[in-house]
């Protein structure tokens, strides 16, 4: 077993340890009909439907309530098992519940396990854009437990390793050689590889959020991909695409962006691109400016008219760069 991780964020400390959560130790579980079976428990849970039509205002008042109806007070600490869309409004609710009470997750994701679960972003998705209404509240504690992740299918595996790639061209090249050099161990769950990843994934995001925990500058680079990716959700209903291969095919156009502007490497393009097709991600889309433009517009990164969108420089390397109307379409345009 791994030792412990330790992040201050905005003040309040984050411990990761990499075992399973005692649900009998918390107030409230909030699970999915997925994860349900996995953890039972006779600790008082709610138990929402899975997916991202679960990510929304309606929900959060739904866990709110339940919390009212148990007469839990602010001392009560609520859990969050399961994915991103589980970790992220549990989170949410937890903020406002009593103006905040205790928070802590067990992400069952790969994806959630590396991103969602760290770092105090919550929201809910609100009228159709993602994560358009959320706070920062960090959990105390996140329980890491891989040997969840063998049951996982093997499509929403694999949509966690765009996070994973996402985490390693930001901070830290090591993680993008194990990817590069390790690939079959990643692809068949070795829990020794999988800890690795997951471990050095988090200190990444760990470093950057203790930074910067409200995300007022270097925390934006977390973004790599997003800006693209969450438009391609919104404008397609969020259908067709798991978050994961949405991020995986926006960083493939935040790397044309980048080639563009002018910015990114015709080299560090290609290996980048090449380790995203070697675990599957689509790199096309049938996704136009026009389609996208109202989602991009939204884009909280946004300033003066242009869109902030991360851009890769080379290994551990990259920067925010502001994209006109024209770059965007033509760096949407552009084949892979």
């Amino acid at each position: 077993m791994r030792d412990p991780l330790s992040f201050s964020i905005g003040g309040a400390r984050t411990e990761v340890v990499f075992h399973a959560l005692d649900p009998s130790t918390v107030s409230l579980c909030v699970l999915d009909e997925n994860t349900r079976p996995l953890f039972r428990t006779s600790s008082p849970s709610i138990v929402l439907p899975p997916g991202e039509t679960a990510k929304t205002w309606q929900t959060a008042q739904s866990i709110l309530e339940r919390g009212v109806s148990l007469g839990l007070g602010r001392d009560a600490v609520m859990a969050g098992i399961g994915g991103g869309v589980i970790c992220d409004v549990t989170s949410f609710a937890a903020s406002l519940y009593m103006r905040g009470c205790g928070l802590v997750l067990q992400p069952t994701t790969l994806l959630a396990m590396v991103d969602a679960s760290l770092g105090g972003k919550t929201g809910v998705d609100f009228m159709g854009y993602k994560n358009l209404v959320g706070t920062f509240y960090p959990a105390s504690r996140i329980h890491v437990d891989v040997s969840v992740l063998r049951g996982l299918p093997e499509r929403e595996y694999i949509s966690g390793l765009a996070e994973v790639i996402k985490t390693a061209v930001i901070g830290d090249e090591q993680l993008l050689e194990l990817l590069e050099t390790s690939r079959s161990e990643v692809l068949s769950r070795s829990a020794p590889v999988l800890e690795e990843v997951i471990s050095r994934s988090l200190a990444v995001k760990g470093r950057i959020v203790e930074e910067d925990p409200r995300e007022h500058g270097r925390r934006a680079v977390l973004n790599l991909g997003h800006t693209f990716g969450h438009a391609l959700e919104s404008a397609t209903g969020f259908s067709g695409w798991t978050h994961g291969e949405a991020v995986a095919w926006g960083i493939g156009r935040a790397l044309a962006a980048g080639a563009i502007l002018g910015v990114t490497p015709p080299a560090f393009r290609s290996r980048v691109e090449s380790l995203l097709r070697s675990f599957g991600f689509r790199l096309k889309a049938e996704a136009r400016y026009q389609d996208l433009a109202a989602a991009l517009e939204r884009d909280k990164k946004r300033r003066d008219g242009k869109t902030r969108i991360v851009v890769p420089r080379g290994p551990s390397d990259v920067i925010l760069c502001e994209a006109g109307a024209s770059e965007l379409a033509a760096a949407l345009e552009e084949k892979p």
